[in-house]
């Protein structure tokens, strides 16, 4: 099973990726977890890249064929061969990001957004996807409590920026099945037990 998990920065995703990760290995599952951009030597150098302050003139031409190059690499080094292997492979971010980013965030119209993304990705596609829902407010208030320093390129993006991409996820959402909203003010325990719900109501399904 592919799974991928979504969500504006500072929305806890990465959170729950960890807490999953932890359940399949309890239940001696065989999972992968990956990361994007990142995951396989070129994607981990263009993820420097991307995530860099240094480069903050980037064009978002650029971000987003260099998130696209990061992806194509890592789906065919890790997703489509740990798939193949049985494994569940578990995506801290996936396509649906540079739609919600790229397309709703910068302003790149869809449709050229999901002609790039089925270059990078093939017939890749997540079995399900947890967005993580959060204000943009929220996301603002969290991303305070966190070292300027230590911010990315990506993360000090306005307000502004985040509310365009929020409701592009939600959009995305409110057309694709596979995707779950999954409301980020919950506390983490229950954003886990709901996210386990809907992965055995999946599994049941898929051995019927």
């Amino acid at each position: 099973m592919f799974i991928t998990f979504e969500g504006i920065d500072f929305s806890g995703k990465s959170t729950q990726v960890e807490l999953l990760k932890k359940y399949f290995d309890n239940l001696n599952k065989p999972n992968k977890i990956i990361r994007e951009p990142g995951g396989t030597e070129i994607s981990e150098i263009i993820r420097k890249i991307l995530l860099d302050k240094a480069h903050i003139k980037m064009s978002d031409e650029t971000e987003i064929f260099l998130f696209s190059a990061s992806r194509a690499q890592l789906v065919k080094e890790v997703i489509k061969p740990f798939l193949e292997k049985g494994y569940f492979v578990i995506s801290d971010r996936f396509h649906d990001s540079t739609t919600a980013y790229q397309g709703y965030g910068r302003g790149i119209p869809v449709e050229l957004v999901n002609y790039v993304n089925k270059l990078a990705i093939g017939k890749i596609i997540p079995d399900i996807t947890f967005f993580i829902d959060i204000p943009a407010e929220e996301a603002e208030k969290r991303k305070l409590k966190k070292m300027k320093k230590e911010l990315d390129r990506i993360e000090v993006a306005d307000l502004d920026f985040f509310k365009r991409v929020r409701n592009g996820y939600l959009k995305i959402a409110s057309n694709e099945k596979r995707f779950k909203v999954i409301d980020g003010m919950l506390s983490i325990e229950e954003i886990h037990k709901q996210i386990l719900k809907n992965i055995t109501l999946l599994e049941t399904k898929e051995n019927l």
